[in-house]
């Protein structure tokens, strides 16, 4: 009988075109789906939490798999699978999960944070924004409060997806300072591809003066992806949280 197992796992997206499975392209799906395989003896199917953006990053990441027979016991095999995975993904927990249980439509809400590193810093090249230039939190914070209170997401859509809603509801959405960094936290149950990196990009316009609080949320109400401000670079966006019900995590 088949039994399915949720996998928690992190991974550094550099050298990745995003998560999902790319003809031609190297991808996180891919080199899970064929280390799996080759210790499992037979083709494997890992399907993901969510799509990420080639060079998008992910501290925390969920995913199931399907097997009838494990050759070694879980957490042997997290230890066997992390010495045979490369050095920039890495498994944290494999564990049983109910036969309806699914890493995307049953998550209840998932976390970014975005980093924007304010020196130049030789070890952030990869994993953060460089922006030397002066940014107003405040006026940043109070636009990003604004996310709140609508939840058509249009204006930070990429264009032409496939998606059937633009519908999202966001629960959190603010900026803090970490040292050197700032940093954009955003949970939300669902999000728009590109829609993270297309927020924190219009919010650096506020954050400049270019735009005022009022003017980011008639960009919202707007739902035109032109009306928004440029996407920041993708290598300092990371997927941190994923919440799922108790017996699934259980």
């Amino acid at each position: 009988m088949m039994q399915r197992y949720f996998i928690e796992l992190s991974f550094k997206g550099t050298r990745y075109f995003g998560w999902q499975r790319q003809p031609g392209q190297i991808s996180v799906q891919e080199v899970l789906e064929r280390t799996f395989s080759v210790f499992l003896r037979h083709p494997v199917a890992v399907t993901g939490a969510g799509r990420t953006d080639t060079g998008v990053h992910a501290s925390c990441f969920v995913a199931h798999f399907e097997t009838e027979d494990l050759p070694f016991d879980l957490s042997d095999l997290v230890y066997k699978l992390n010495r045979f995975l490369p050095e920039d993904i890495s498994l944290h927990r494999i564990w049983p999960v109910p036969a309806d249980a699914h890493a995307r439509f049953s998550a209840r809400s998932r976390t970014y944070n975005y980093f924007i590193s304010r020196v130049k810093d030789p070890f952030k090249v990869e994993t953060a924004m460089l922006y030397l230039l002066p940014l107003d939190l405040k006026k940043m914070n109070e636009a990003a409060a604004v996310l709140l209170q609508w939840d058509d997401f249009t204006s930070f859509s990429k264009l032409h997806t496939d998606a059937k809603t633009n519908i999202c509801k966001v629960s959190e959405a603010f900026w803090t300072v970490d040292g050197d960094q700032l940093v954009f936290t955003i949970s939300a149950d669902r999000f728009l591809r590109n829609m993270v990196r297309a927020i924190v990009g219009t919010l650096m316009e506020v954050g400049k003066g270019r735009m005022t609080p009022e003017e980011f949320k008639q960009v919202i109400l707007r739902k035109d992806r032109c009306a928004a401000g440029t996407s920041v670079p993708a290598q300092g966006l990371f997927l941190t949280g994923i919440a799922y019900p108790d017996d699934i995590l259980l």
